[in-house]
């Protein structure tokens, strides 16, 4: 459905992500992990459509993403960015509405389809009594709940999330991570996101690709990526991985992080 092939992508003169091939698993949970500054964010804006490739390709059911009419893109897939702002004053069930734009032509407003996709999204991110509510009064879950509606209104197949649980306290990072995996289970979406958590990466996720200065490291089930010689490459820490009751890998402690030799 996704995939990348030999992709290779830039700011200006700056390369960002080096020659890296994958594939997304279509109806499953893929998570990219790596060190700030490691091309994840750079990498799902790409998969959006949103920046160019300096070389390689970015494919959605075999044909390049570049190809694509935008909105035609934006029926297939949703992306939530790190730091979405709110529109002052906007309640929530208008912020979820605004999923619906790619599905309307420019004269049509207020259809019984866009009403009946609204309020579902809602539901099924149990946002529905907060409908009424101006979304910047809401706390920092239920704020991340309604853009997930907003995105689940736009009814794609796909949905990108550039690290999700940032600034959120551990349970609502639990809550949100619980409802993607929901969504998932019970309605087939495709799901792919960066996380900086490597056991809620190895919780969540059926995939995991792990990226190091722009290349791919690893990718494969948690089992396969999360283990210690890899962990203490890329992240420079000693770390200790056992294995959960459920056989997902679980990061038990990190003795201490590498120390750098100092230039002075």
């Amino acid at each position: 459905m996704l995939r990348t092939e030999h992709l290779s992508l830039a700011y200006g003169d700056k390369p960002v992500v080096d020659n890296v091939s994958l594939a997304i698993p279509e109806g499953g949970i893929t998570c990219l992990l790596g060190p700030n500054g490691s091309g994840k964010s750079t990498l799902l804006k790409s998969f959006a459509g949103l920046l160019p490739a300096r070389s390689g390709q970015v494919y959605l059911d075999d044909r390049p993403v570049e190809q694509w009419d935008r909105r035609r893109l934006a029926l297939r897939l949703a992306m939530l960015p790190q730091k979405p702002i709110v529109p002052d004053g906007i309640r929530v069930r208008d912020l979820v509405a605004l999923g619906r734009f790619p599905h309307r032509k420019w004269w049509q407003r207020n259809l019984t389809t866009d009403d009946s996709a609204t309020l579902n999204a809602m539901a099924m991110t149990g946002v529905s009594d907060l409908a009424e509510r101006p979304v910047e009064a809401l706390s920092g879950g239920q704020q991340q709940r309604v853009w997930i509606a907003m995105a689940l209104a736009q009814e794609t197949d796909i949905l990108l999330l550039d690290e999700p649980t940032t600034f959120l306290d551990w349970g609502y990072q639990l809550e949100v991570l619980e409802l993607l995996s929901t969504l998932n289970r019970q309605h087939g979406l495709t799901v792919v996101m960066s996380l900086h958590d490597l056991n809620q990466a190895a919780q969540f996720a059926d995939r995991i690709a792990v990226l190091a200065g722009g290349q791919l490291e690893s990718i494969g089930n948690p089992g396969e990526v999360i283990t210690e010689p890899l962990i203490n490459q890329v992240f420079r820490v000693h770390t200790s991985i056992i294995t959960g009751p459920d056989g997902r890998p679980f990061c038990s402690g990190f003795a201490e992080s590498f120390k750098y030799a100092s230039p002075f």
